[in-house]
């Protein structure tokens, strides 16, 4: 098992701040040359964020409304909690099963239905710069863990766990944003490819890093693709990133062969492909299958216990109009649904086994819920009045369900959450905020970015 290593304070001389265009007068070249370490503040904590995007219906998975209309209530049913007079999405019965594990929301609105905007704005928690959460994150915490050097926020798409599914969706720009801080801040993608991140997948031998000439031919190799300093700057970063990862060792972090046969089984969802009925009719239907998905969560979990302290997973196809090429709800969730089920499941009773529920929080969400009423092709359309949202672990309360929406499943009718309050609820699990405050080496203006929202006041 992997270990994360004691965490580690510097002295506000150590964080290097030199005059620029980014937040706080952080130029990138210091960023790069001196090793952003950890300040007080941060927890030894992570953070892993499972987008479902395309926007995850929330009647059929945390708020079935099975006292509605058909043509409102959850089409796959309720399976039945822990917790008295709850239930969730009749196809994620494993989850439901674990409910006492988790802190639901049902009164999450930001009113945006839009899929773009939508997506930056929840990734971002609202904050107004228009950084993603994680970006924010590293930028006050560092970008590398200062003992395992791996990359303080990463994202895993399909890709990251198998080149089999390079073709696989997931939308990179909706999650990885840095709006007004630099683009240094953008997550480490570790299928993006290139020698050092083979090099990294292939478990490179300790004493093949002394020769540093294949970094440099990388670097080079960059440079003459790159047209502006900004570009060239980020592709310098991202591959010191892998390169650090490397010579610090974590770099098994990223071998799920590590893992034992009976844990890659119970993460596996590669059997949850669409039938070959929905893949005929539907032209985008092969891309929205979630086959990597746990081993997704799986990689997640790894990097988590490697000092990752913000990982983002991405599943596709949740975007559930019906007709055309679109999937219907019975076409996505035939899927979608199982394969949610399984990987959350796993990972959380999986995180649990190993004490580490109070150390890795999991977010489940997307850029918007979905339209109250089933249209007349089968399908929901966009929906930013309610939105689907759920916690587990984190040091966050368990068993707890927040607000209460309408009877049509379609606004919050008490204890409304915002977009704010997202940021304010991961930003606690992962900084002391007051400490943060009163810490000179991380940049103020993004301090106050994370520091703006308040917690979900239930979840405090």
């Amino acid at each position: 098992m992997l270990t994360i290593g004691e965490s580690t304070s510097c002295g506000r001389r150590d964080f290097l701040r030199i005059g620029g265009g980014a937040i706080g007068g952080l130029s990138l070249a210091s960023l790069l040359s001196a090793r952003a370490c950890a300040n007080e503040a941060v927890k030894d904590r992570s953070v892993v964020f499972l987008n479902l995007q395309g926007g995850p219906t929330q009647f059929e998975t945390f708020d079935p409304k099975m006292q509605a209309p058909a043509e409102i209530r959850s089409i796959t049913g309720a399976a039945a909690t822990p917790i008295p007079g709850v239930a969730l999405g009749g196809s994620i019965p494993r989850i439901a099963a674990l409910a006492d594990r988790l802190a639901i929301v049902r009164s999450y609105r930001h009113g945006i239905s839009s899929h773009g905007p939508a997506a930056h704005h929840v990734m971002a928690g609202g904050n107004p710069s228009g950084a993603m959460m994680g970006a924010l994150y590293a930028a006050a915490a560092g970008l590398t863990n200062p003992q395992t050097g791996i990359p303080r926020n990463s994202l895993v798409i399909p890709a990251a766990v198998d080149s089999a599914y390079k073709d696989l969706y997931a939308s990179v720009s909706r999650v990885s944003q840095t709006g007004q801080l630099s683009s240094a801040y953008k997550p480490f993608d570790p299928s993006a490819g290139g020698e050092i991140i083979d090099n990294m997948r292939l478990q490179m031998k300790p004493e093949r890093l002394d020769d540093r000439r294949s970094l440099l031919r990388q670097l080079d190799r960059h440079k003459r693709f790159v047209a502006t300093s900004r570009l060239l700057e980020g592709a310098d970063r991202f591959q010191q990133q892998a390169f650090d990862v490397l010579t610090r060792g974590a770099a098994s972090a990223f071998d799920l062969s590590q893992e034992s046969p009976a844990t890659i089984e119970r993460y596996d969802t590669s059997m949850f492909a669409p039938s070959e009925a929905v893949k005929k009719r539907n032209a985008y239907a092969k891309q929205f299958s979630p086959l990597g998905l746990g081993k997704q969560l799986l990689l997640a979990r790894r990097l988590c216990q490697a000092g990752c302290g913000f990982v983002t997973v991405t599943c596709g196809g949740w975007d559930m109009h019906g007709g055309g090429k679109e999937f219907t709800m019975v076409d996505g969730l035939s899927s979608l649904t199982p394969a949610v089920d399984k990987a959350v499941s796993a990972f959380i009773e999986d995180v649990q086994a190993r004490g580490l529920t109070d150390d890795i929080l999991l977010v489940i969400t997307g850029e918007f819920g979905r339209t109250p009423r089933i249209n007349k092709n089968g399908g929901r359309d966009h929906w930013g009045n309610l939105c689907t949202l759920a916690f587990s672990g984190g040091g966050l309360p368990q068993g707890v369900v927040v607000g209460r929406s309408d009877r049509n499943g379609g606004a919050p009718v008490s204890d409304p959450v915002s977009s704010s309050e997202l940021l304010g609820t991961i930003m606690n699990a992962l900084f002391d905020l007051g400490g943060l405050r009163l810490e000179s080496g991380a940049p103020q203006e993004v301090v106050r970015l994370i520091t703006a929202g308040k917690p979900i006041p239930q979840l405090v």
